[in-house]
Order: structure tokens, then sequence, then C-alpha cells
């Protein structure tokens, strides 16, 4: 059986700084109030550069579409 295509593609920097400056500021969907928002974005940018320079890549799964919660796409 040949091997499925991954649908992992590599993360973009923009993605991974989003991604860390949100954790920076939230815990979960907490909100968390010692964390600036400038602060968190600089930290992230800073934490996205040395991954880079240190030969990291990160993967990123496809968006996944909402879920429909029209009754046209339930079966009966």
């Amino acid at each position: 059986m040949p091997d499925a295509p991954s649908p992992l593609r590599p993360a973009t920097s923009e993605e991974i700084a989003e991604s860390l400056s949100f954790a920076l500021r939230y815990d979960g969907r907490k909100r968390v109030h010692h964390a600036d928002e400038a602060m968190a974005r600089i930290t992230a940018e800073r934490l996205v550069r040395h991954l880079e320079r240190s030969g990291f890549v990160l993967m990123k799964l496809p968006a996944v579409p909402a879920p429909s919660t029209s009754p046209h796409h339930q079966k009966p």
C-alpha cells in the first residue's frame, strides 16, 4: 500500500509567532492579565527566530472547516 501524502505543511513564522503570542496571553480561553500584548508579541517573535536558527521545523495541519448545524446535511 503506497504511503498517503501527509496533510502536514511547514508552519510559517507568522503562524508560529501568533500561536506563541496567544499562549503567552491566554491560559486556554482565559485571559492572563500579567502578560502585556506587546511583550507577548516581542517574546513570541524572538522565540521564533531562535527556533529557526536552531533548525526546528514546526508542522501544521490544514484548517478544518467548521461543522455544519444545517439540517440539510444530517442523515435521517
